[in-house]
């Protein structure tokens, strides 16, 4: 058990660590190219949409018929959308609290308010996308196909490192064009997902030891993870499209395409 912690800890500090890249692109560059972004913004939308049915959802739905008196349908359905509303609810926190904090006057405090939202929101969002990655770790004791679960868990925390990549950027940069110094920059962008690793071995550690949750966590990562997916990472990835119109879209076609070749040829 204390093995399947550790590998969950190991995934998320990758996650983690891909923030950080992305964060110093502040220092080798004055913006990453667009392009690049985002057909790696919808290659990471391809994979979280498929890894959150075949790695996270479907085993769900199958746990659930095992161990839990309600039906599987409610189960997986209630995790789902909880998942959901929880990113929902964070990103009402947010904006709540950005309007209470612009409601002061000076331009020093408007510039003190962005930086603490930007970082805020960021910082959030790395919450349930940790959890994400430990409760697919933490399922691993439990699957019947050991080898298949795993590049599942591994995927989705590929999948999730790719969008932390432009994550670490959107942070620093706007940050060093706010006049902060290229390391201050840099370390306010890669702390911006130090709650990846808390919060994945934080989840690791409930399904391990608490088997009852584990159908209701996988639905809950997995309703997060479509959230992200849909509201944020696709209409990002499609934005500045007008040259090459499918350029982002095949890249979420690829992403979920390599995520499904890799669970049904190991399935």
């Amino acid at each position: 058990m204390n093995n399947i912690v550790l590998m969950a800890l190991l995934a998320t500090m990758g996650t983690w660590a891909v923030t950080a890249l992305g964060a110093a692109t502040v220092v080798f560059f004055r913006s990453p190219n667009p392009k690049a972004l985002n057909l790696m913004l919808g290659f990471a939308s391809g994979v979280m949409i498929a890894a959150s049915f075949w790695s996270l959802l479907q085993p769900a739905i199958e746990r659930a018929e095992e161990i839990s008196s309600l039906p599987a349908y409610v189960v997986a359905t209630a995790g789902f959308m909880s998942g959901a509303v929880f990113m929902w609810g964070s990103d009402k926190i947010v904006t709540y609290a950005q309007g209470r904090m612009n409601s002061g006057s000076g331009k020093a405090n408007d510039r003190l308010n962005r930086i603490i939202m930007l970082v805020l929101s960021i910082t959030l969002h790395n919450i349930p996308e940790g959890l994400a990655v430990g409760v697919a770790f933490g399922a691993l004791p439990r699957e019947s196909h050991m080898m298949e679960s795993l590049m599942g868990a591994v995927s989705i925390a590929i999948g999730i490192g790719l969008q932390n990549f432009p994550e670490g950027a959107a942070v620093s940069i706007p940050l060093r064009r706010e006049g902060f110094s290229r390391k201050k920059s840099f370390f306010l962008g890669q702390a911006s997902g130090i709650v990846e690793p808390i919060a994945g071995v934080i989840g690791a550690i409930l399904v391990v030891y608490v088997e009852a949750i584990l159908p209701f966590a996988l639905s809950f990562a997995a309703g997060a993870m479509i959230l992200v997916a849909v509201h944020e990472l696709i209409p990002e990835c499609q934005r500045n499209q007008s040259d090459q119109p499918y350029f982002a879209t095949m890249g979420i076609v690829t992403g979920f395409a390599v995520m499904m070749l890799l669970d049904v040829m190991l399935g």
